[in-house]
C-alpha cells in the first residue's frame, strides 16, 4: 500500500513538470509569433494618429500699454526732453498782471517778509513767450524746487540765501549775476520790471540739468478718477487767508478753479483769467529765519520737510489729505485718510502754502 502511494506521487510530479514545460513552450511560441508579426512588414502605427500631449500656454500676459504723460501735469502726450524751469515771480499789486503764469505747470504761492505773496512758477510742458516780473530768491525755495533737479531763475538775493540755493541740486540762473535771457522791460518801474525769455533760459541748461523732471504729485489717468472727484465733498469756493496782505480765493466754474486776488479776478498780462485744474492747500510751520529785510523785518521760511495737514481740491470737490516730504530733494506726497496716495486730475496745479500759525482756508 505504501509503495502504490509513492508511485502515484512520483507520477503526479512528472505530469506537473510536463505541464509546466508545455505552458512555458506555449508562451515562448506566442511571443515569437508576436515578434514575427511586428517585423514581417506589417504597418507600424501612424504617429500622426497618436494623440499629442498639449502643453498649457505658460507665457505671461502682455503688459498693458500706458500712454506717456507730461510729468508735472499728468496730461497725455510725448514729453519734451527739457528740464523743469522754476521762476521766482512777484505777486504784489504793482506787479500784476504777470506774464506767463497761465502756462505754468505748477505754481507755488508763499508768504515772504512784510506778509507779501511771492510765487514759484514751474514750466515744462508749455513755453510762454515771456515770464515776469521776476524777483529775488527766498529761503523756502530750495525745498520747493530741489526735487525737480532743473533750473531756478531769479533776480538776485542775500548772500546767505544764495548759499542755500547753491547747495541744492538746481542750476541757478540769476539776473544779478548777468545771466543771459533776463532783461528789464520798459513801461514798468524797477524793481518790478525784470522779465525773461524762457527759451533763452532753457538754452543755458548744463549737462547735469538736461533731463525732464520726475513726476512730483500722483495723477489719475482721467479727471473722473481723481481722488477728490471720487471721494470728495462738493465745494464752490476756496477762500485763503495767507496773511494780512494776501487773501486769494478760487471759485469752481464747472470746468476749472478760477483765481481771484481778494475781490478782483486774477488775470494774466495776455488777458486770460488765471485758473487751475487742481488747487492743493498745504499747512506748514512758517518760522522766521536769521535773514533780515528792510527796517529790521524778519525773512520767514516754511518747514516743508516732514508732514502735515492739507486739502486737495479737484473737479468742484475737496478732500482732506496728509502731506509728507521726506527730504529737501524728495517731492511732496499727498495721502488720503486711509493712507493711499491722493491722485490729482491731469492738468495744472496751484499749491497754496498756508502758514500754520496764522493762515487759514475756508471751504464753501
Amino acid at each position: 500500500m505504501v509503495r502504490t502511494t509513492a508511485r502515484r506521487s512520483a507520477t503526479t510530479r512528472r505530469r506537473s513538470a510536463t505541464t509546466s514545460r508545455r505552458s512555458a513552450a506555449g508562451v515562448a511560441v506566442a511571443a515569437a509569433l508576436l515578434l514575427a508579426g511586428c517585423t514581417s512588414g506589417a504597418p507600424a502605427p501612424d504617429a500622426s494618429t497618436v494623440p499629442a500631449t498639449i502643453e498649457p500656454q505658460k507665457a505671461a500676459a502682455p503688459e498693458p500699454v500706458v500712454p506717456p504723460t507730461w510729468p508735472l501735469t499728468g496730461v497725455a502726450g510725448e514729453p519734451a526732453a527739457r528740464p523743469a524751469l522754476a521762476v521766482k515771480v512777484e505777486n504784489t499789486a504793482v506787479a500784476r498782471p504777470q506774464s506767463g503764469l497761465e502756462q505754468a505747470d505748477v505754481v507755488w504761492e508763499t508768504i515772504v517778509e512784510f506778509e507779501v505773496s511771492r510765487l514759484v512758477a514751474v514750466f515744462q510742458s508749455q513755453v510762454p513767450e515771456e515770464i515776469g516780473p521776476i524777483r529775488s530768491v527766498r529761503p523756502m525755495d530750495p525745498d520747493i524746487v530741489s526735487p525737480l533737479n532743473g533750473l531756478l531763475t531769479f533776480s538776485g538775493g542775500q548772500p546767505g540765501i544764495l548759499a542755500l540755493v547753491d547747495a541744492s541740486p538746481v542750476q541757478v540762473i540769476s539776473h544779478d549775476a548777468g545771466a543771459a535771457g533776463l532783461y528789464r522791460k520798459s513801461g514798468r518801474s524797477a524793481p518790478h520790471n525784470v522779465y525773461a525769455d524762457p527759451e533763452a533760459l532753457w538754452a543755458q541748461a548744463d549737462a547735469q540739468h538736461q533731463a525732464a523732471p520726475a513726476e512730483q504729485f500722483a495723477f489719475a489717468r482721467s479727471a473722473e478718477r481723481a481722488t477728490a472727484v471720487v471721494a470728495g465733498t462738493p465745494a464752490t469756493t476756496l477762500a485763503f487767508d495767507l496773511s494780512g496782505q494776501s487773501t486769494p480765493s478760487w471759485t469752481w466754474n464747472g470746468t476749472v478753479w478760477e483765481r481771484s486776488e481778494g475781490s478782483s479776478p486774477a488775470m494774466s498780462a495776455a488777458g486770460t483769467r488765471l485758473s487751475a485744474v487742481n488747487v492743493v492747500s498745504i499747512t506748514a510751520a512758517h518760522p522766521g529765519t536769521p535773514f533780515g529785510a528792510q527796517n529790521g523785518a524778519v525773512v520767514p521760511t516754511y518747514e516743508l520737510v516732514g508732514s502735515g495737514e492739507g486739502v486737495l481740491a479737484t473737479g468742484g470737490k475737496t478732500v482732506p489729505v496728509t502731506w509728507r516730504k521726506d527730504s529737501r530733494d524728495a517731492p511732496m506726497q499727498l495721502f488720503t485718510a486711509e493712507g493711499a496716495p491722493a491722485q490729482l486730475a491731469p492738468g495744472n496745479t496751484w499749491v497754496e502754502l498756508v502758514p500754520r500759525e496764522t493762515g487759514s482756508l475756508a471751504v464753501s
